[in-house]
Parts: C-alpha cells; structure tokens; sequence
C-alpha cells in the first residue's frame, strides 16, 4: 500500500477496520453442505467456515471464530464475495486471491471490496491472517476433513 494515495489507504483501512467490528455473516450456519476448520498457530487464529451449496453455486457463507483484525475482515469479505458464485468460480477467486497476495506477477482481475486486503502483501507475516479463511473454504468445498492451516 505504500504506492498508494493516503487518502485510499486511509479508505482500505477503514473497511478492514469496519468488517473487524461488525463482521458480516459471522454465525454458525443450519445444515450447511460443507464446513470445515482452520488455524494459524502463528497468531492463534482460529475459524470455523459454513458453506451451503446448492446446483453447484454457493448459496450461503458464513463463520465462527476468533483472529486478528486482518483474519476477521477477510472472513467477512469473503463470505460477501462468494455468494451467489459457482463453486468453480469461487475456487478461482481463491487462486487468484492468493496470488494476489504472495505472487509478484499476481492475476490481474477486479477483486471488488477484496481489494482492500492487498495491501496485506507488504506484510509478510500478516498474509497468513488474510488467507486462512480462503484456505478453510477451500478445505470445506474439497471436502478435506484436517484443519486448514497456513503453514
């Protein structure tokens, strides 16, 4: 984020800021499709993500948990990302997410309100914070039965 204008900055943060205090979809779910764990055992973040999948498009995202700020605003965006989005699609948007963050020829694409957590790249250790969601929706839609860890 350091290329960026601080006016846009002070923007990003403030949305991280604002889905850190009033998450979005942050509840347990009734008979999801998918759920599964994950952790970081760096910071002690820990989530649990529910999936509802109906005709193959996600129809309902949502999670439980306790993290970090940076951890708990992906979360929430990606609960608001994914919605409505074919399963196929949405394990792109992971792929491309996660390159966005750790890739220096990252995908070019518009990633919508995600945007606001690419400044989370000049920050190494934090990156592990914004992608643990990713990878445990990525454990849940794959139906992997181990946590989903960032290491």
């Amino acid at each position: 984020m350091s290329d960026m204008q601080p006016d846009l900055r002070e923007l990003y943060q403030e949305v991280i800021f604002d889905h850190n205090r009033s998450p979005r979809n942050y509840h347990g779910m009734e008979r999801p499709s998918h759920v599964a764990q994950g952790h970081n055992p760096l910071c002690g973040d820990e989530l649990t993500v529910y999936v509802r999948v109906q005709d193959g498009v996600v129809d309902e995202a949502s999670f439980v948990g306790q993290g970090c700020a940076i951890s708990t605003a992906s979360a929430s965006l990606m609960t608001e990302a994914v919605r409505g989005k074919p399963v196929d699609e949405v394990e792109s948007l992971f792929q491309d997410f996660h390159a966005m963050l750790t890739d220096s020829n990252p995908v070019n694409r518009d990633f919508g309100k995600l945007k606001v957590l690419a400044g989370v790249k000049e920050f190494p250790v934090r990156v592990k914070c914004a992608t643990l969601a990713w990878h445990t929706l990525h454990n849940a839609l794959q139906g992997v039965q181990e946590p989903a860890k960032t290491e």
